[in-house]
Parts: structure tokens; C-alpha cells; sequence
């Protein structure tokens, strides 16, 4: 999950009155760092609007899941076989 940008993000962190100039500009360096690993990951979502990137989240979440479903059902023998006691 990525801020829509720099500037944004340090305005959050500037707005939620809880860390020090110092600790926010050493968050800004992580986050720098975390960020240019964006394309290291299956999903992509930009918090530009909290409610649009909650139903993009919750999308991949359900689609996983189904996907997961797929897989034991496909699967269910061995799965069986493999925790039986």
C-alpha cells in the first residue's frame, strides 16, 4: 500500500501529532527505501482515498481466499490423508 505521494505522507505523519520532526524524517527514509521494493509484490494498491483503497484491499483478500478454496477442494485427498492422526 503506497501514499499518492511523498508530500502526502509526511503530512500524515506531520497530522497525527505523535512523533518528534526527527523520528518523522527518519520514517520519510524507511518508507523511501520500503517503497522503490514496490514492484516485488503481487498487489499494488495507492491510498489516495481510505475508502476506494479499503474495497481494493478487501478485493484481493476475497480473491485470494477463493482462491484458496479452489486449491483444498482440488486437493481435498491429500489434504485428508496428510492430517489424519
Amino acid at each position: 500500500i503506497l501514499p499518492p505521494s511523498r508530500e502526502e505522507l509526511e503530512l500524515r505523519l506531520n497530522k497525527r501529532g505523535q512523533d518528534s520532526q526527527e523520528i518523522i524524517a527518519k520514517r520519510m527514509q524507511e518508507a523511501q527505501s520500503e517503497m522503490s521494493h514496490y514492484n516485488e509484490y503481487d498487489y499494488l494498491i495507492v491510498n489516495d482515498d481510505f475508502d476506494t483503497a479499503i474495497q481494493e484491499f478487501s478485493a484481493i483478500v476475497r480473491a485470494l481466499r477463493s482462491e484458496q478454496q479452489k486449491q483444498a477442494i482440488k486437493h481435498i485427498k491429500t489434504i485428508k490423508a496428510l492430517l489424519e492422526v
